[in-house]
């Protein structure tokens, strides 16, 4: 018997590719005054990125995102 995982379809797991982690957009894209929008609290550089980014980096992106967003926020 072999050792590889099989997946849902039949083929190897490592066949199978990792969807896309999502951009947090919310569609009020405005940046403050430092350069992080106030929607998605993301920087301008990450938002510009966005694209080329792996979901790795994505995900840090938005861990890095979700911390600013409780920044001086008192319902955080």
């Amino acid at each position: 018997m072999s050792g590889g995982s099989k997946s849902a379809t039949g083929g190897d797991s490592s066949d199978v590719e990792e969807a896309p982690v999502v951009s947090p957009c919310v569609a009020i894209c405005v940046l403050d005054t430092d350069d992080i929008c106030t929607g998605c609290h993301r920087s301008g550089d990450d938002i510009r990125q966005w694209m080329l980014l792996d979901n790795t980096e994505r995900r840090a992106v938005i861990k890095k995102a979700h911390a600013r967003s409780k920044v001086g926020n008192p319902f955080a």
